[in-house]
């Protein structure tokens, strides 16, 4: 080596020796090395710890020599200024070649054994000594990390797990939920004893709770792993939730009991109604199946009684699944309960069925004028005192109820005469036929059908002066023009709309409904000129069809044209 690639080299192993003494002060002074040395150490990490404190030893122990020949070299090139070839084979010998000198090392790269054989002086140069250094170094700060990422994560959340732990304790045993008496108590219990067994294991090896990183080479590669704390703290969670339902029993325990005491009555209240219907059912009805009706639920009621009891003396965690239980059956009593009512008395709202049918029918008879008919009233009467009777049998009151709806049915059919089927049982006066009596036009109803509309044109019909101006196209024989006439009593039929539409024909069809006391109405469809009719005229009813009396037409529609 020359002058310049000595000091290059002097310069550069300067900065790895304050490199290597910066690394070695900072692995002293670490966190985790200073808790594993004053830690009590059990299984994997007290194995691997005394291999790393013996390296860590040597590791200084390399650094001083290191130092050592550092300084030698320097004191040789320090001698001149311009340095001798005897200078520089001293340099280049100790800087390059085996020129230090370790007592005690050993001749693996890996950790030292301490049972093994060992070498009494190991020889380095100083690129082979640095090697060793780092790689001691890297083994060391690897297992000083893993433990303190360890400490520094499990500790500390184990801790707060278990002062939830004890408040969940407190809370347990506020509501009666204690070991041997309630499955949460118990699991309390063993969320102690685990999360008490976890922290021991943690703090005295915590290198069993290590998971490093495949493929990573990097000290500390890795990650605490927490599969035993997640679960205790799963396992204290679904505590929590039952003892937060079991404080949810007590804050409603008496609304609940309450609401129980009360469906119990509704359903003791509706069995004693049936057994009262199935009595009546007995001795009203005849020939009729009745269901027994059971009695009072007996059993729900000293379940009742016993979770009354437990919300005195505070047991809720007992309270809490037998009022679940007492809500889903008494919710069933009360259904069968119902149930029971809703059977027993069938056969009376039969019955009220029936009776029902029976008015509905004799009211739509009154209604078209068959209340006084033979024939019904004798089975309406039949079939009344069968319904009104008791016992009543109710196959034979239904029959008779069909009979009396077949025979108003018949009534209200209309015949057709010449046609066959019933006669029409009615008198001439009720059927309006064969009357030879004139009636008054002004007594008749109709209504004209003109341009799509419906108008009355003979209400409220008396002899009055009314006044009409004629078009052509208009009524036929009244003039031109212009001219005006007096058409006595149409002031109804509405003149002014006919004179406003010349062009509606004069020939109208009339729909004349004549409810003239004649039995049910009668509708007539009657063509004639309006004219043809005067307002003094009689209408007979002759066949079943109104016609004039006066045939003849009149060539005006004067006042004094109509007949009084």
């Amino acid at each position: 080596m020359d002058r310049d690639e000595v000091d290059r080299a002097l310069v550069r192993l300067d900065a790895e020796h304050e490199a290597i003494e910066t690394s070695l002060l900072a692995l002293q002074d670490h966190a985790g090395r200073r808790l594993l040395e004053g830690a009590r150490l059990t299984g994997t990490t007290h194995e691997r710890w005394l291999g790393t404190e013996a390296q860590i030893t040597l590791l200084w122990t390399y650094f001083d020599a290191y130092a050592g020949a550092l300084n030698t070299a320097r004191e040789v090139r320090e001698r001149r200024r311009w340095p001798n070839r005897d200078d520089l084979l001293e340099l280049t010998r100790l800087l390059r070649g085996q020129s230090v000198t370790v007592a005690g090392g050993s001749s693996s790269g890996a950790a030292p054994s301490i049972t093994g054989p060992a070498k009494l002086t190991e020889q380095f140069t100083l690129e082979e000594l640095v090697a060793r250094m780092n790689d001691l170094y890297a083994h060391s700060l690897d297992m000083v990390v893993a433990a303190d990422a360890v400490w520094s994560a499990l500790p500390a959340r184990i801790d707060l797990l278990a002062a939830e732990l004890q408040r969940t304790r407190q809370l347990a045993h506020s509501v009666g939920v204690r070991p041997g008496e309630h499955p949460s108590g118990d699991d309390l219990e063993r969320i102690t004893r685990e999360l008490t067994a976890l922290r021991e294991q943690v703090v005295s090896d915590p290198l069993a709770f290590w998971q490093p990183t495949r493929g990573s080479s990097a000290p500390g590669g890795g990650r605490p792993h927490t599969d035993r704390y997640d679960h205790a703290a799963r396992a204290l969670e679904d505590v929590r939730r039952e003892i937060d339902a079991v404080l949810t029993v007590r804050q409603d325990a008496e609304a609940r009991l309450g609401r129980l005491r009360d469906v119990l009555s509704r359903a003791d209240r509706t069995l004693a109604e049936a057994r009262s219907a199935r009595g009546e059912v007995l001795a009203k009805i005849a020939a009729s199946e009745v269901p027994a009706v059971s009695g009072p639920p007996t059993a729900l009621q000293e379940q009742l009684a016993m979770a009354a009891d437990y919300r005195r003396n505070a047991q809720w965690h007992r309270l809490s699944p037998l009022l679940e239980s007492l809500e889903e059956k008494a919710e069933d009593e009360l259904l069968r309960a119902r149930e029971s009512l809703t059977a027993v008395t069938a056969p009376l709202a039969v019955r009220a069925e029936l009776r029902g049918r029976l008015d509905a029918y004799k009211a739509k008879v009154a209604r078209h004028g068959l209340a006084e008919d033979p024939v019904l009233i004798e089975r309406y009467d039949a079939a009344r005192r069968m319904l009104w009777s008791a016992p009543c049998d109710l196959r034979v009151a239904e029959q008779a109820v069909l009979r009396y709806q077949q025979a108003a049915a018949d009534a209200l059919t209309p015949r057709v005469p010449h046609q066959g089927g019933p006669t029409d049982r009615r008198g001439k006066h009720e059927r309006g036929e064969r009357q030879t009596a004139a009636v008054p036009a002004a007594q008749v109803h109709g209504f004209v059908r003109g341009r799509g509309r419906r108008r009355d044109v003979l209400r409220h019909l008396r002899p009055r002066p009314g006044r009409v101006r004629e078009r052509h196209g208009g009524l036929p024989g009244h003039g031109h023009h212009g001219r005006r006439a007096q058409r006595p009593g149409l002031a109804g039929l509405g003149q002014r709309r006919l004179a406003r539409h010349p062009r509606q024909h004069p020939l109208l069809p009339v729909v004349l409904v004549a409810p003239l006391g004649l039995g049910p109405a009668l509708a007539l469809d009657v063509e004639r000129y309006v004219g043809a009719v005067g307002v003094g005229a009689q209408l007979r009813l002759v066949g079943g069809v109104l016609r004039p009396q006066q045939a003849r037409r009149r060539p005006g529609l004067g006042a004094a044209g109509a007949a009084p």
